[in-house]
């Protein structure tokens, strides 16, 4: 073994590179950012200002101490920058939804053939008329205009999916496409590069080789999303259930592409495409951690991502440019990529009858260069494919793609809102975004298939969104078969599949279920209290030991019927704590889909009163001092109301006082005759018991109707335990 280490000086240099090209690229991005540009702009610019375009011209010798020309040196830099696009790529598979992208399969298929196939050949032709001067001294034609089609033809995935990221674009109908369009922009790409390659450095293409690439990456995105998936999911779901933390999670995600980037890079194509497909492959398991992503995310933007776009632009020399004969030509390449690239997605999407407007944004779209770009534009230097006068061109063409597209995009996607299904889609992501409770988390519903399981499964049912995905966990082998199967048939419009554990330790297998990447456990309790429980021994003991929160359904007493009809009416205590805002998401969602009317009720107490004219004594402003008996309960219900209406519920409100606000609950209750009522409570433990508070407890006991609630962990807010299960 013969590992060459890099003296002092190299690593000197090597260190005094990041630091330099990692400070300008931050710097460039954060000042791009501020003019409405994406920081992918400026971290392209820091590589021109501190190559020979300009720091060459000011200061050579500090660019020859920067940037020696040394194959030791230059490989320990651009291994940096390989690993940037490694990690991009994975964030950009985690964005990229296939479930959309199938949805929109016909539009994907004809926008990414016209995007390719368009520029394709106006780049082989302009590669056949371009001047000797752009020819490097491998001097053939035909070579050179397939590297130069090569070089018009692709999007990066990279790049687009950084632009559309920083602008928020990314979840857009035409945003998927884009991505979707841009992978095979780079499958393609990489086969066509693959081709060229072989016939520069061969004279003739081998097609041994090259059906291996090919039938290797169908393989690779076949096999990666299929038998992979499963392989991938196993191994996530014995992380999730070692309690591995975040750091050890994202040390496996990272195992993971780099699996997939070996055996990409083994079939000929390149290390990053795996990694592009493992971060699908991740994001689509059941028990990714998304804590993890943010991690990565906050790594490979704050250091990576930044070192590899400067890192691109060294190497160009605009000075080259001075030679008119270079501009004009170069002003030529750019045009021609940008307009037939512009054509080929806006022709593929009009085929795929996509609004014009939509048309236009994928046209825009994928312009962006880059990644691949860079990567031709080097090979064919290396090879003497080009001239160094063809490699500025073609990374200049990127770089200005890239520059044009993100005001472009911003002022067309700004006048375009997108289809009605579209909106609708935008919309509940945005609300589920928002929101700290109901989200898109996976839920849990233990059940013996008893009626407590079944209204449990009912609340969870109407309040959560249609695609979250639901799990049951038949306890015991003396559960009721027929009610277990009833529990999982309230469920039959959503994913659900149902998970047999034992009897013995009953709470444990529930809390170890619940540590792969669930948001919240429902269980169904007993109408009253057993023994010396809140509710009963396993509740007890959930509730004692959940990190996630639980949402506890107890069913109405004294039914005439072993089941309640749907929900008429919901009372919802009103405060002003995250825990209120929990419970009305449940029951202002469960309004939306069947119809609940929800009424509203803030009770205000003697100490509340006294409280407030305290503050008014204090203030020593009587006069104009507001009544907290209205003032108090009138922010909070009409905070709620608007809320409760923006998410389609039926909501009206009442106004309750007196000294004991669980009694009014439980009085409200009844006068209403509401059948159900929804609370929010923060679980806390004292002295090895749980506690939810004196108001819930009290509730339960009293109130005959069947009453929900939310319990979430006092070391946590809805939205935290959200974020440890790994919902997104």
């Amino acid at each position: 073994m013969n590992l060459v280490a890099p003296s002092e000086h190299q690593l000197l240099v090597f260190w005094t590179q990041l630091l330099v090209l990692l400070l300008v690229a931050r710097l460039l991005g954060q000042a791009m950012r501020r003019v409405g540009q994406p920081a992918v702009v400026g971290q392209l610019g820091a590589g021109l200002l501190l190559g020979p375009s300009v720091l060459g011209r000011l200061a050579p010798d500090v660019l020859e101490w920067l940037v020696p020309d040394d194959p030791l040196q230059s490989g320990m830099l651009f291994a940096v920058s390989w690993i940037g696009i490694l990690l991009l790529l994975i964030e950009t598979g985690f964005d990229t939804d296939l479930a959309l992208i199938r949805r929109l399969g016909k539009a994907t298929a004809l926008v990414s053939a016209g995007s390719i196939v368009v520029p394709l050949i106006a780049g082989l032709f302009v590669g056949a008329s371009l001047p000797a001067v752009f020819r490097g001294d491998l001097d053939d034609r035909t070579v050179f205009a397939l590297f130069v089609g090569a070089a018009l033809s692709i999007s990066s995935l990279a790049v687009a999916g950084q632009v559309l990221s920083e602008l928020g674009l990314m979840r857009r109908n035409f945003g998927q496409v884009t991505l979707a369009a841009g992978m095979a922009n780079d499958v393609v790409g990489w086969v066509i590069l693959g081709v060229v390659a072989a016939l520069a450095a061969a004279g003739d293409i081998s097609l041994g080789p090259l059906a291996v690439t090919v039938v290797g990456i169908a393989v690779l995105y076949g096999g990666g999303l299929t038998v992979g998936q499963r392989l991938v999911d196993q191994l996530l779901r014995q992380v999730r259930r070692r309690d591995v933390t975040p750091t050890g999670y994202l040390t496996v995600l990272l195992v993971i592409a780099l699996v997939f980037g070996v055996a990409t890079q083994l079939i000929g194509a390149e290390a990053v495409l795996g990694a592009f497909v493992a971060g699908i492959v991740v994001s689509r398991s059941k028990f990714h951690q998304s804590e993890a992503l943010e991690t990565l995310e906050r790594v490979t933007s704050g250091i990576f991502a930044p070192i590899f776009f400067a890192t691109a632009g060294l190497r160009v020399d605009l000075g080259l440019l001075a030679d008119g004969t270079v501009a004009a030509w170069g002003v030529a390449v750019v045009a021609v990529a940008s307009i037939t690239k512009f054509a080929g997605a806006y022709l593929g999407a009009q085929f795929a009858g996509l609004p014009r407007r939509e048309g236009v944004l994928l046209g825009i779209g994928l312009n962006p260069r880059g990644t691949l770009e860079i990567v031709i534009a080097t090979v064919g230097l290396s090879l003497q494919v080009f001239s160094p006068s063809a490699y500025t061109v073609i990374l200049l063409m990127a770089i200005l793609n890239s520059m044009a597209a993100p005001p472009l995009l911003r002022a067309v996607a700004r006048s375009w809102a997108g289809t009605h299904e579209e909106q609708k889609r935008l919309q509940r992501e945005e609300t589920v975004s928002r929101n700290v409770m109901v989200r898109s988390h996976r839920l849990l519903l233990p059940s013996q298939g008893g009626s407590n399981s079944i209204v449990a499964a009912q609340v969870l049912h109407f309040a959560w969104l249609e695609d979250v995905e639901a799990t049951v966990l038949s306890v015991g082998s003396d559960a009721d078969e027929a009610g277990v199967r009833a529990v999982v048939d309230i469920f039959d419009d959503r994913p659900v599949s149902v998970v047999r554990v034992n009897a013995e330790g009953a709470s444990d297998a529930i809390l170890g279920e619940a540590r792969l990447g669930y948001g919240a456990i429902g269980i169904g309790a007993p109408e009253a209290s057993q023994g010396p429980w809140i509710l009963s021994p396993i509740v007890d003991e959930l509730l004692n030991q959940t990190s996630i929160p639980l949402v506890i359904v107890r069913r109405a007493r004294n039914l005439d019927r072993p089941l309640p009809g749907a929900f008429a009416r919901a009372l919802v205590p009103v405060s002003a704590n995250i825990w209120s805002r929990a419970a009305q998401e449940i029951a202002f969602n469960l309004s939306a889909s069947i119809g609940t009317e929800i009424v509203l009720t803030h009770v205000v107490t003697p100490s509340t009163v006294a409280s407030g004219e305290a503050r008014e004594r204090r203030s020593g402003t009587l006069a104009e001092a507001v009544d907290p008996r209205s003032d108090m309960s009138s922010q909070l219900t009409e905070a709620a109301t608007a809320f409760g209406e923006g998410l389609g519920a039926r909501v009206r409100t009442i106004a309750r006082s007196g000294p004991s606000p669980a009694e009014e609950i439980v009085a409200a209750a009844a006068e209403e005759e509401a059948d159900l009522v929804v609370l929010g409570a923060n679980l806390r433990r004292i002295e090895g018991r749980p506690f939810l508070s004196s108001l819930v407890e009290h509730v339960l006991e009293e109130c005959n109707a069947t009453v929900v609630v939310v319990a979430t962990p006092s070391d946590a807010s809805p939205s935290q335990a959200h974020k440890n299960s790994g919902g997104r």
